[in-house]
């Protein structure tokens, strides 16, 4: 019998034995594979269409993004209020994202009412037409949406530094403008749906209390359709960093404070440094009591919050600082951060401090893994990426037994200077 006197153990999370919990595989008939994890205490149901229809394969700026909004707007058989009502009746949410290399259509709904809700998915990736007049809201909310955000310093600064770590024609460097809004047309989009949605690379993913019958449900609605794509457009862009690496860019006379990003090329996680630096940058600046924070804001009180941390991208990654800070301690805050560098290159980490850091990133790993919902995003980040449960063993592995030692070789290979774009937008 549980005695309620005595307190339990206290155990550090860097000693518990986490375990991924596997995913079931299927085949739809037109050989579209399904990841599906049955797990939850509620009757939600979450379904992920991943499409490789990010703005990686567009000719023409923006029109993966605008595509991918609009495919809620309209059908054959349905208006965009009709579309957005039949979802809404059933206490559904219907969400649509577009990222670099992929796009998404994501689904969450009770189990029971994904008969009536996957059809109309379906629908939408068959039947869409794009309305000119639901187009041209479009087009106008977002030039309104993007001269409000110019004004903002973070908002420019998070466009600039990647334009200077990746080129102006790279699909990580690409910005959005008015006149590229003004410049799409209806036939733009449907032109690229028809090549990337109704006739693309899909990869679906589901979770939750799942129906005894989804994998039926799921081959009803989308396994005869050609969302298998045997042979993707193989397309490279070359990586045109630029030549100058300090910036200080005045975007408001009277603004008070300014935007910092300092930022490095990063290979992607595919490299054998990346598990071990991820550890790193949680010491530098990855989580509330890293050196940034506690030297930044708690010693100087220079800004808020200051973070640093790798991007989540597939092809290729970059190393980032990120903060706001007032305009007149703007330089001395960059002073810091390489002072920072500094001292991770030249002093080794104490063991306390290391410690603290693999359980930070221990319990982190637990919280991420707190229901199927988000489990099933862990898988789909691997499956992406071409990595399997061995990555996750070993990222696991390398928290609890990377060294001192090794992190401080880490942060003279990467944490240097020289090494940096440094930007400033006032």
């Amino acid at each position: 019998m549980l005695n309620r006197k005595k307190s339990p153990a206290i155990v550090d999370a860097v000693e518990l034995d986490l375990q991924l919990k596997p995913y079931t595989k299927f085949t739809l008939d037109n050989g579209v594979e399904v990841y599906s994890i049955h797990a939850g205490a509620q009757e939600v149901v979450m379904v992920e269409l991943v499409f490789m229809a990010g703005n990686w394969y567009e000719q023409k700026n923006i029109v993966a993004a605008t595509t991918n909004f609009m495919l809620k707007n309209g059908t054959k058989q349905k208006n965009a209020f009709a579309i957005n009502e039949h979802f809404e009746f059933h206490g559904a949410y219907l969400n649509r994202g577009c990222q670099n290399e992929t796009a998404t259509f994501t689904l969450h709904t009770l189990g029971k009412h994904l008969p009536k809700l996957l059809p109309v998915m379906a629908e939408l990736l068959t039947d869409s037409i794009f309305p000119e007049d639901e187009l041209a809201i479009y087009k106008q909310n977002q030039k309104q949406r993007l001269s409000i955000n110019l004004k903002k310093c973070d908002f420019v600064a998070n466009r600039l530094i990647d334009r200077y770590l990746f080129g102006t024609e790279h699909p990580y460097g690409k910005v959005s403008s008015a006149e590229d809004y003004d410049a799409l047309s209806r036939e733009d989009l449907i032109s690229y749906y028809n090549q990337f949605y109704t006739n693309g690379k899909c990869v679906i993913f589901t979770a939750g209390v799942l129906p005894a019958d989804i994998q039926e449900q799921l081959n009803n609605a989308f396994g005869n359709l050609p969302l298998n794509k045997t042979s993707m457009p193989t397309i490279t862009y070359p990586t045109l960093s630029a030549a100058e690496k300090k910036y200080q860019i005045t975007n408001d006379a009277n603004g008070v404070q300014g935007a910092i990003r300092l930022a490095r090329p990063f290979p992607n996680r595919h490299h054998p440094d990346f598990t071990k630096v991820q550890v790193l940058n949680n010491l530098f600046g990855g989580f509330f009591g890293s050196r940034l924070m506690s030297n930044i804001r708690e010693d100087k009180g220079y800004t808020y919050g200051i973070h640093s941390y790798l991007q989540n991208l597939i092809e290729q990654s970059a190393w980032m600082v990120s903060t706001e800070a007032g305009k007149d301690v703007c330089t001395a805050t960059i002073a810091e951060v390489y002072k920072e560098m500094g001292r991770l290159r030249e002093e080794t980490i104490d063991a306390e401090e290391l410690h603290l850091v693999r359980n930070f990133m221990m319990g982190s790993l637990l919280s991420d893994l707190d229901g199927p919902f988000q489990t099933i995003s862990r898988w789909k980040s691997y499956v992406l990426n071409g990595l399997d449960e061995s990555y996750f063993k070993k990222a696991i592995h390398t928290i609890k037994t990377v060294s001192a030692e090794e992190l401080k070789e880490l942060a003279n290979k990467y944490l240097n200077e020289e090494d940096f774009y440094e930007l400033v937008v006032i």
